[in-house]
């Protein structure tokens, strides 16, 4: 005889997204107030950890910091100066960062009520996150992104993970951080490439849930192309709240389920960036993924031929290319639309890709026609070779 005991468990979770200035300065008390919550008799211990590449803009950041936690308004402090580590996708390669982590939290006795501050791009967030989930069953981790991408997308998700047997986040957990702090000043110095990475994530956005979004990003492609202050801020600022609306409202956070739609024209951006060896940036890869998809569901009859126009152009009006040679490679094997599998394979399931019915009408569909997406390759490759309208 078979018996059983069952109970749904529900855990709140509060995702918090700050923007600020100045993140640093004696006169900005955000994060001394946001980590002084502990009900501890001593000080909060914090261990911060910076990306080797945001030294070169900001060379007197470790300085900044330091003065900061010692600060009297501020009742946490350093269990040591600032962890500096290479960023960028070899972060999060494999697990040597992860690992020199956790070193870092065994030796300092850091607990889940000391927090954990990384401040970097996506890659670094990623790496370090996975860290604070799993050292001690989660310790609070306070994300600081310092790029467009992980400040309107990477860094205001709830996933953290390493990649590993070749494939991006093949480990990982699900964690929200305990706070994400948007910088506008760390997006300043960089160069323009990285300013408008994550330009393709608000349009991504836009266009599977925001058709006014999309609008609003396509009037003012100009000043958000050239990174004008108050219109760069304003995309970050409205991409970093629809992707947090969707993890809290849609239902599946933690993605129990098939459907990725935060990932639209992702399946195709990752393999790319596994072919050309991360040689292809993120926002490059996304940019050349959504136009695939954005083109692949006009020719399904889904999407109309206005709407697929103005979206190749806005993504090439912003800067990005929507095509690479290694997407059709020597037009045989086709190796691109692995990617198809692999994306299926990371949730398990069957097949479930985003499209668009509409601009801001995102869809699913468990199929796909691989002749139809080879002609779609096929023509971007052409479309990539004329001057944009």
């Amino acid at each position: 005889m078979t018996t059983s005991i069952e109970h749904t468990i529900t855990v709140p979770f509060q995702h918090r997204i700050y923007f600020t200035r100045s993140i640093f300065s004696p006169k900005n008390l955000l994060l001394a107030q946001l980590i002084s919550g502990s009900h501890l008799d001593r000080p909060t211990k914090v261990l911060v950890v910076i990306d080797q590449g945001v030294l070169k803009s900001f060379p007197e950041l470790p300085e900044w910091i330091d003065s900061y936690f010692s600060q009297d308004f501020c009742k946490a402090r350093l269990v040591r100066p600032a962890f500096i580590t290479p960023g960028g996708e070899a972060a999060k390669q494999d697990s040597t960062l992860v690992n020199e982590l956790y070193c870092q939290i065994e030796q300092h006795g850091i607990c889940r009520h000391s927090y954990l501050i990384t401040i970097g791009g996506g890659a670094l967030l990623d790496a370090a996150g996975f860290a604070a989930a799993t050292a001690h069953r989660g310790i609070r981790h306070v994300r600081v992104p310092t790029t467009t991408l992980s400040q309107a997308d990477g860094g205001v998700g709830v996933k953290n993970g390493i990649n590993a047997f070749g494939k991006k986040n093949f480990i990982g957990t699900f964690s929200p951080p305990y706070a994400v702090v948007n910088d506008f000043d760390f997006l300043i110095p960089l160069p323009s490439d990285e300013k408008r990475a994550g330009f393709i994530e608000a349009i991504k956005v836009a266009l599977i849930r925001d058709e006014t979004f999309f609008a609003e990003i396509e009037s003012a492609a100009t000043s958000v192309a050239q990174f004008e202050p108050w219109s760069a801020q304003q995309v970050i600022r409205r991409c970093a709240e629809l992707h947090l609306r969707h993890i809290a409202e849609s239902g599946d956070p933690f993605e129990y389920g098939s459907a990725r739609p935060l990932d639209f024209g992702h399946w195709a951006a990752h393999k790319l960036e596994q072919m050309a060896q991360f040689a292809i940036s993120h926002g490059n890869a996304v940019a050349m993924g959504v136009a695939l998809d954005t083109l692949y569901s006009h020719k399904k009859g889904m999407l109309s031929l206005d709407s697929t126009e103005r979206v190749l152009a806005l993504i090439q009006k912003l800067g990005f290319a929507i095509y690479d040679p290694l997407m059709s490679g020597a037009s045989t094997n086709w190796p691109l639309l692995e990617g198809l599998e692999e994306f299926r394979e990371h949730l398990g399931g069957e097949l479930t890709i985003t499209l668009l019915a509409a601009i801001g009408q995102g869809v699913e569909v468990h199929e796909i026609d691989l002749v139809l997406m080879r002609e779609c390759i096929l023509e971007l490759a052409h479309r990539s070779t004329l001057q944009p309208a």
